[in-house]
This record gives structure tokens, sequence and C-alpha cells, in this order.
């Protein structure tokens, strides 16, 4: 079904990077979840009305406000792309972040208020009746919303959509919400015992738990989570591909909204090499770069002496050092200025933020361990962190 969806509503289905694609993938798994959400709240009102269920009828609601969340998507998705202009010169792509959170506070207020409701119910209890109608009305509304959560994951995957992601997971703890209603009228018909407003509580939890799940994510993305492993490497090997490219690091990649990244890296080329040819080069691979991830890159070119047999064993030397002390350490900008009482040994050291180590303490470290070796060899160091 969604491969059909999307062939029927998707032209140039595989060119994701471009806004138009991507805003029609957004349009489609928005108007699909209004038109769904309404059918499922107005079927489960009914079985609701006729059952004197409250978990049913809040179940109802709950499916009305995705329907006004999915709207809301379909408005981020819209507004997200509008071309840059003078007030936002890297995009509208962001706006796709603030509507997943709009859609996270709208399942949080839902959450409130079934939790409220069921409470109420547990107060003052009213009978639960069986129908028939409301019980298949629930078990079909579970298979919808089952696709629904499939539907947009596979979309939201697709194209990296934000609001996508929140609607999948919004729409997998409403097929628990309504498990739990069916459980409630079956319950009703067998046996005395009112749990609806108990079963309401429970739902509750776990729409909440969904609504705070969403938040976090998004929260995450608005204040700059690291980019994905996958295309930090794959940019870093597709620059080493190219002539007198022997080394890269600093890759910084910017996210704006999706199909809206921008970057700058450190490439290094030979010292001896044609500045002019270096040059060429760079312009070549950010071009290239910009055609295959769909993000302008800026890249500074690094000189390194690579042809002399002191200094690459005094890198060597004092990579492996680094790496006696963790693993996931790194050095770069590696230079050697000789002097006649001592050689300085001038880098950048890169650090991962999970390091427990002061940079003093490694600094410190460092030092000591390669005066060990020789106590000519100064360190001057300039500790950094990783951005990826």
């Amino acid at each position: 079904m969604t491969r059909l969806l999307v062939k029927l509503f998707v032209k140039d289905s595989e060119n994701i990077n471009n806004i138009r694609v991507r805003t029609a993938y957004g349009t489609l798994g928005s108007v699909t979840g209004i038109i769904l959400n309404i059918l499922l709240a107005v079927s489960k009102y009914i079985a609701g009305i006729i059952s004197g269920s409250i978990s049913v009828t809040a179940d109802a609601i709950n499916n009305l406000s995705d329907a006004g969340s999915s709207i809301i998507s379909l408005i981020g998705v819209k507004v997200s792309a509008k071309p840059a202009d003078k007030s936002h010169p890297y995009g509208h792509g962001r706006i796709e972040y603030i509507s997943a959170l709009a859609v996270a506070f709208f399942v949080l207020l839902m959450g409130v208020e079934l939790l409220k409701s069921s409470i109420s119910k547990i107060i003052h209890p009213e009978p639960v009746i069986f129908s028939g109608l409301s019980l298949g009305i629930l078990i079909a509304s579970i298979a919808a919303k089952l696709w629904l959560g499939i539907f947009n994951r596979r979309l939201g995957k697709k194209i990296n959509s934000a609001p996508m992601m929140a609607v999948m997971k919004d729409s997998f703890s409403d097929c628990l919400a309504t498990s739990v209603a069916a459980i409630s009228i079956i319950v009703s018909a067998f046996s005395k015992i009112n749990i609806d407003g108990f079963l309401g509580v429970f739902v509750a939890g776990f729409i909440l738990i969904a609504g705070i799940n969403i938040l976090k994510d998004t929260v995450g993305e608005l204040l700059g989570k690291p980019p994905e492993k996958e295309l930090v490497e794959a940019i870093e090997n597709k620059i080493l591909t190219y002539d007198n490219i022997v080394g890269v690091h600093d890759l910084i990649i910017h996210d704006y909204g999706p199909s809206r990244k921008f970057a700058s890296a450190h490439a290094e080329v030979p010292s001896n090499a044609d500045i002019m040819e270096a040059h060429d080069i760079i312009d070549l691979i950010e071009r290239d770069i910009a055609n295959e991830f769909g993000m302008t890159i800026s890249i500074h070119l690094d000189p390194i002496i690579v042809d002399d047999e002191k200094i690459n064993n005094l890198r060597k030397m004092t990579l492996d050092t680094v790496k006696g002390i963790s693993e996931d350490m790194s050095i770069h900008d590696f230079r050697v200025v000789d002097g006649p009482t001592h050689t300085n040994l001038i880098f950048d050291l890169t650090v991962p933020y999970e390091n427990k180590i002061s940079n003093e303490e490694i600094i410190k470290t460092v030092e000591d361990n390669l005066s060990k070796i020789d106590e000519r060899y100064f360190a001057v160091i300039t500790v950094e962190h990783s951005f990826n």
C-alpha cells in the first residue's frame, strides 16, 4: 500500500534531496493521517456512546487530536519548503522540528486529559455495556493505526522527517490505547468488575510517555544533535578518494532542517603540492559533495609535511603516545620546530566528550610520556572536542 501511494502521489520519489519531493512525501503522510484519524475518531465516538466506556470515548478524542497533529505536520512541511530569504538565509527547514514539538504537546495534553477523566471514572464508576459493534470498530482501529505507524515510519526514514517519526510513535502508542479499551469492553461482558477507569489511567500513562519521548527527540534536534555516524564517515571517505588528499579532520555539520545541512572540514594535502592544483581539487570536492549529499560544504586546505622521515616518525610516536591514553583520541595539524636545546611537537589533540579525564591532566600525561622518550621533546598541545 505504501509503495502504491508513493507511486501515485510522489513524482521522482527517489530524489529525496529535492525540496519539492520532500514536500510531496510530507503532504502524503499528513493528508493520509488527517483522513484516517477523522474516520477513526467518528467510529470510536459512536462505539464509546454505545458502550458507555470512558476509555473508548477518550480514545476517540485522542484520534481527533491526532488529526490536528497531522494538520500541524502538514503546515510544517509546507512552510519548511519555503526558499531561503533575507531574514532566514539558511532556509525554513527547522520549522519541521517546531511542528514535531507541537505534536508532542498535543500528545501530552491528550494524556493529561485522559488521566483526569479516568481518575474521575474510578471515583464515580459507570457500567460498561458490551457491544460487538464497538469491539469490531476497536479491532479495525488497531489494525488501521498499526498501518499508519508503519506508513509514517517508512516515509519518515526515507526523507528524515521529525514530524513523521513523531506521528509514528504516537500511532504505535494509540494501538496500545485502543487495545486496552477493547479489553475493557471484553471484561465487561464476562464479569461485573469495572476496570474501565483503571485501564484509562494505564493508557494515559503510555500516551504521556510517548509524548515525552517525542519531546525529547525534537528538543535534541533543536539544540543540535551530532550527525549520523554513517553520514560523517561517508563524507570523510569521499574526501579521501581525491588525489593529494592525505587526511581529513574537523568535519562539522550544521543542521538547519532536513535537506538543509551545511558543513565545513579541513583537508590535509602534501606541503609540496602545487597550490593551484590543490585549490582546484578542493573546489571539485565541494561541488561533488553538494551534488551527492545535498549539502553545502566549505573545505579548508591544510598543508602537511609527508616526505620527511624524521617528522613522520615523530608524528607516529606522538600518535602512539596519545592512543596509549585512549584509543578514542586523535591528533592533527602536527608540526615540528627544532631548536638547539629542545624540539617542539606542535599538534591539536581531539578528545571525545565522554572522556572523564580533564584536559589539563591529558596534556600533562602526554607531555610526561613524550619526555620519557626524549627529554628534549616539548609538547605544544591544543585540546579540542569532536562535533560528531
